[in-house]
């Protein structure tokens, strides 16, 4: 709140006269504004001693209500709005002269700058708009009137309301930052700006008859000089004399008998703001007082409800039996598809043993006929009597070193055969890729090429069930080697890339075999659709499907650089994950 006392001559009366005005252009501006105003009841009324108090809205609403001011001088919207709340009552008007009537002589000027590809207030619709503030009459609520006729708010429309305060002029320092895209002024202050037609456009200029000034808006009355509701009646006339009696020739500025603020009141009306804004939120016996056939029509739509209520409720009873029946019967079908799905994923596996069984028997064969060679030795040291601590203690360890080997690659296959409920755990990627990559190698006689470039972070990891994703990696593994593994040596190799992204994990696994067309691509993931002669063409499905409810995807690509394809198992990280509020499925 701005507050000074601004007396022109010293006290010679103990009868203060305090009147309290809108700063809008800021303190020093008020009181050049207004110091005619003083000297002319300094003048005209030696009884007392006048003085100007400069206040904000705020301001003059409290000083008002709390008996501190004798008038006000205020804009019109301003003094409508205490005239309601504080019995305010206006005396005079102020004539500015020069071509404008006390009736019409406020507008609000919307201006840009000169290069800004706005026209009119229409395009306005999601712009910046630097504005006093709310409450202001002549720097925002004319043109809200005139934004509202557009069926344009201010709130949901406008990208923002750029508030300044007082003074008026922070609207064109909000234009020059770059704060607002537009910018709303009372009118005739930017006249007051030597360069402002080099500066600015106004938009939506109006042609109204002996205005000389630029306005966006119709015009209202002029600033009201208004008494409270303790000023005394002899007063009240005593002042209104005197300051009838000023000329803007002589004094600066004039003053008329009251004008019609009608068009104030419609304007606020139409707002539903000041006075009117019981209108936005009316009370329950407004409403009824004012829409009783409604409310009657209401009443009787609520008996019906009430009726149509019970019935209801009744057969909701009767019908809820069927509803959990049906629930149940729901339930034992979920479960038989999860079950279903457990038993579908473990034929995958099985399968993928049962393509590589072939090759099992052989790495098997090295380790058992290394221990039965180790055995026969012994046995022929014995009968030929050459048998030596040191011989039975080389053979013993090559027995055991080879009969764990044999006892690691059944442990490998039995873990990854065996049936269990599926486990989701937080760990790292890389640990179960070599682990598959592992297995992979040791089930093969003539093991192709596997390279892992790992480009993962040293915290990388995500939540996931660590069988069923060593599932899906052994089965693009043996999909790779199946499309290469009749080619040349150089095009044998496999490489896996480990790579992250803000969200993901990826693990790509590249072959360089006879590679996929498009329109195989398209169908890779169909269950029963396959490129083999003896594929089940549920391998690739059911990894998919092991993808997805991790929270992933597997994608297949065509790669730019050469032959093959590249097979994507795409998972989201630790951080990122969301656990699936399905129903966990078994390997």
């Amino acid at each position: 709140m701005l507050l000074a006392l601004l007396p022109l001559a010293p006290a010679c009366a103990a009868q203060p006269l305090r009147i309290g005005v809108l700063a809008f252009l800021g303190s020093e501006a008020a009181v050049e504004e207004w110091s005619p105003v003083l000297r002319r009841l300094q003048a005209s009324l030696p009884g007392h001693t006048p003085a100007l108090v400069h206040l904000d809205h705020d301001g003059l609403r409290l000083a008002a209500s709390q008996g501190e001011l004798d008038f006000i001088i205020t804009n019109p919207g301003h003094y409508v709005e205490l005239e309601a709340e504080l019995g305010a009552s206006r005396i005079l008007t102020l004539d500015a002269g020069g071509g404008r009537s006390p009736e019409r002589a406020l507008g609000s000027a919307v201006i840009v700058p000169a290069d800004s590809p706005l026209h009119s207030l229409a395009e306005l619709r999601g712009k910046r708009l630097a504005i006093v503030g709310r409450e202001g009459f002549g720097g925002f609520q004319m043109l809200w009137g005139e934004l509202d006729a557009l069926g344009l708010s201010p709130e949901r429309h406008l990208a923002a309301l750029h508030e300044v305060g007082f003074p008026m002029s922070g609207v064109v320092a909000a234009l020059d930052a770059g704060l607002a895209d537009a910018g709303v002024l009372r009118s005739c202050l930017l006249e007051n700006r030597a360069d402002w037609q080099e500066r600015f456009r106004v938009l939506s200029p109006r042609n109204e008859p002996g205005f000389a000034c630029a306005s966006s808006t119709p015009l209202y009355p002029d600033w009201p000089l208004a008494a409270l509701r303790h000023t005394s009646p002899e007063l009240s006339r005593m002042v209104a004399i005197a300051l009838l009696g000023m000329r803007t020739e002589r004094d600066g500025l004039a003053w008329a008998v009251p004008a019609d603020y009608q068009a104030v009141h419609e304007l606020f009306r139409r707002l539903e703001i000041g006075p009117y804004a019981y209108l936005r939120a009316p009370t329950l016996m407004a409403l009824a007082e004012r829409y009783w056939p409604w409310v009657a029509g209401f009443a009787l739509l609520l008996l019906g409800w009430i009726i149509y209520t019970v019935r209801v409720e009744h057969l909701v009873q009767r019908r809820t039996a069927e509803l959990r029946h049906a629930l149940a019967e729901r339930e034992a079908l979920t479960q038989h598809m999860h079950a279903a799905q457990e038993q579908a994923e473990h034929l995958s596996r099985l399968s993928v043993l049962g393509e590589l069984s072939g090759t099992l028997a052989h790495e098997l064969n090295q380790p058992l006929a290394a221990i039965a060679n180790y055995a026969n030795s012994l046995v022929r040291r014995a009968d030929n009597q050459r048998l030596t601590e040191a011989a039975v203690r080389e053979a013993g360890g090559e027995i055991a070193g080879q009969a764990e080997r044999a006892a690691g690659i059944l442990g490998q296959i039995r873990v990854f055969a065996r049936k269990r409920a599926a486990s989701r755990e937080r760990q790292p990627v890389r640990d179960v890729v070599d682990e598959t990559v592992a297995l992979f190698r040791g089930m093969l006689a003539h093991a192709p090429e596997v390279r892992i470039a790992d480009e993962l972070p040293a915290d990388a990891c995500t939540e996931f069930d660590r069988l069923q994703i060593q599932q899906v990696i052994l089965n693009l593994l043996k999909n790779a080697w199946d499309a290469s593994h009749g080619l040349p040596v150089a095009r044998q190799r496999i490489v896996l890339t480990l790579d992250t992204d803000a969200d993901s994990l990826h693990i790509r696994v590249r072959d360089y075999g006879v590679g996929i067309d498009a329109a195989t691509r398209n169908r890779l993931f169909e269950a029963f659709f396959t490129t083999k002669a003896d594929g089940m063409g549920l391998g690739l499905s059911i990894c998919r499907g092991i993808a997805e409810a991790h929270g992933g995807r597997l994608s297949a690509d065509i790669p730019d650089d050469g032959p093959g394809a590249i097979f994507v198992l795409t998972l989201p990280q630790a951080k990122r994950y969301i656990q699936s509020t399905a129903k966990p499925t078994d390997a």
